[in-house]
């Protein structure tokens, strides 16, 4: 069993609430308030997670800037009242930063009894298997998107 801190557990509750506004917000017709309530409580759950720290070293590095630009930017666009628009941003931003992270989940959900059978059918396997390739691995050769930060130079 995995210990939490206080912080941790607030942080999961505060991402956990995010994501729920950002899939309400969107079910009912990309809804901005509730977008940017979401997108707020999703950062800062993230960051009373990981901590302050290492959420900045995550979103800052040299080579996620681009990244960084497009999540951090579609908040800031769904912040000032173009909830499309932002949201489109937010995801590529999102895929763009986590997309080290997807081999692991792939492999990880592959191995689940019902799920692991759901991603082998015909027309879902090509798609998964395009997801799941790692082929940007991050600079210490690992496809861990928080221990990123460990670069040579």
């Amino acid at each position: 069993m995995i210990s939490l801190t206080d912080s941790q557990k607030i942080g999961m509750g505060l991402t956990g609430f995010g994501v729920f506004f950002l899939f309400f917000g969107m079910i009912l017709f990309f809804d901005k308030a509730l977008l940017a309530i979401g997108n707020i409580l999703f950062v800062a759950g993230l960051s009373f997670v990981i901590g302050l720290e290492r959420t900045f070293r995550f979103f800052f590095q040299r080579h996620k800037m681009k990244a960084t630009g497009f999540f951090l930017g579609g908040v800031f666009v769904v912040l000032i009242g173009w909830p499309i628009i932002g949201v489109v941003l937010e995801v590529y931003g999102f895929f763009l930063l986590f997309r080290g992270f997807f081999p692991v989940a792939v492999g990880f959900i592959r191995r689940v009894p019902i799920l692991g059978s759901l991603l082998n059918l015909p027309g879902i396997s090509g798609l998964v298997d395009k997801v799941g390739e790692s082929n940007t691995m991050g600079a210490t050769g690992t496809t861990d998107p928080l221990n990123d930060h460990k670069m040579g130079g």
